[in-house]
């Protein structure tokens, strides 16, 4: 049935279920009145959708704020007797800055030492959306992930390496397109043990295999 569906009513499935019918008719009315204050004509033929798409995108890019990490990991935590470091690099991120709405994009890359838990690996990346999207700082993003999974997962050590590009960088201000932000939380073993920090540094730093 979805693949008869016009493509704005696709596009609706992925609103989240929070997201009120008069919520989004009034971010509706603030995009029709932002073109107009950038000297658009919002009735013009090209632009009398994009207050609809605008509020939408927004609502599925921000839905992190009605999200926890201990909801969207739910049962998917193994008893597992092992104390070995496990890695998942290179996990796509997309956020947006908190000073200028513009987006900021890289990976993450997270590590943690169980203590008799292991949890799904595609639950970690779901935890990055969950704080990545909303509006951020790549400083506090960081953090908030390291400290959701020692929350939920109670290891013994997380690291959290986030390298990211920014718009608000790129595309105005110092207008630099090659520069890279590198971001880092370490907790636990990860900052009381100099040997399994620089593990965890060594193996993102040491590039793909695959």
């Amino acid at each position: 049935m979805a693949g008869n569906l016009a493509p704005e009513r696709q596009f609706d499935d992925a609103i989240p279920q929070d997201v009120s019918v008069a919520t989004l008719a009034a971010y509706e009315a603030a995009v029709r009145s932002q073109l107009g204050l950038i000297g658009e004509d919002p009735e013009r033929e090209g632009l009398l959708k994009t207050p609809g798409r605008v509020a939408r995108s927004m609502a599925f890019l921000t839905q992190g704020y009605a999200q926890d990490a201990r909801t969207v990991i739910g049962d998917a935590m193994f008893a597992e007797e092992q104390s070995n470091m496990i890695l998942v690099r290179d996990i796509e991120l997309y956020s947006m800055c908190e000073h200028h709405m513009l987006p900021f994009f890289g990976k993450v890359h997270i590590a943690y030492i169980p203590d008799g838990k292991i949890v799904g690996l595609s639950k970690l990346a779901r935890v990055v959306d969950i704080f990545a999207r909303r509006l951020q700082v790549q400083e506090r993003l960081t953090v908030e992930i390291a400290e959701a999974l020692t929350d939920v997962l109670k290891p013994r050590g997380v690291g959290v390496v986030i390298e990211a590009a920014h718009l608000c960088m790129m595309m105005r201000g110092v207008q630099k397109q090659n520069s890279t932000t590198v971001t880092s939380a370490v907790l636990g073993s990860f900052r009381e043990d100099s040997k399994t920090r620089d593990e965890f540094l060594r193996l993102i730093q040491s590039g793909s295999s695959l």
